[in-house]
């Protein structure tokens, strides 16, 4: 009871629009390796370059990396629109300690399955993990919000997570488009579940089933 009830101590709230911070280094770490892509070695996680080089900063630094335009603006975007109502919610220093948590363990998750299957060669990069978390903590804090899909079409925020994780399941082990990065994606679900239920403890399922009934 004491170590959750010191885990569990909040932050005094605070708003200051983390969120946009997240997206400038995102944008200044992509411009940076645009103009020198040696900085990929340096900053996306890597077997070897952890093991052999020691360079554990990795496990941080390779959630700021992207390898296009795409793949940064569709992760920013995500943290735009998500990110920021959540970051309201909950303050900026609970969220930036959900972002940062969820993206370090889904480094962590990644890199086990790459040492572990043989895969030394592999670059892990992008946000993708921690915007998932932050997608699932938006559907526990916001449970009755709606998505709209395509603009048109409103899902709620939950069954929107389960869809997302049932495409990723689908494409991890029925796809041929399977790899690690769909399981960083469940990762990233997994970590702010833990994260919901043992720093806020709350249960995302309870909240769920109380919010459709």
């Amino acid at each position: 009871m004491g170590f959750l009830k010191t885990i569990r101590k909040p932050f005094r709230y605070s708003f200051n629009s983390v969120s946009f911070y997240i997206i400038g280094v995102n944008i200044l770490i992509y411009l940076l390796t645009s103009i020198n892509p040696n900085l990929y070695n340096y900053l996306s996680l890597n077997v070897i370059n952890v093991v052999r080089n020691s360079m554990y900063w990795q496990f941080l630094t390779y959630m700021f990396v992207h390898g296009g335009l795409s793949h940064l603006v569709f992760n920013m975007l995500g943290l735009l629109f998500f990110g920021l109502t959540l970051e309201r919610a909950i303050g900026s220093k609970e969220f930036l300690l959900l972002y940062l948590v969820s993206g370090f363990l889904c480094g962590v998750f990644s890199f086990a399955v790459y040492y572990f299957s043989g895969n030394y060669g592999v670059f892990l990069l992008g946000a993708s993990g921690a915007i998932y978390a932050v997608l699932l903590a938006y559907a526990v804090v916001f449970p009755r919000s709606q998505i709209f899909i395509w603009g048109i079409l409103p899902i709620p925020a939950p069954i929107l997570i389960g869809i997302y994780a049932g495409i990723e399941i689908f494409n991890q082990f029925l796809s041929v488009r399977s790899g690690v990065a769909h399981m960083t994606h469940l990762a990233g679900f997994a970590c702010a579940w833990l994260y919901i239920r043992i720093r806020m403890g709350i249960s995302p399922w309870k909240v769920w089933k109380d919010a459709f009934r």
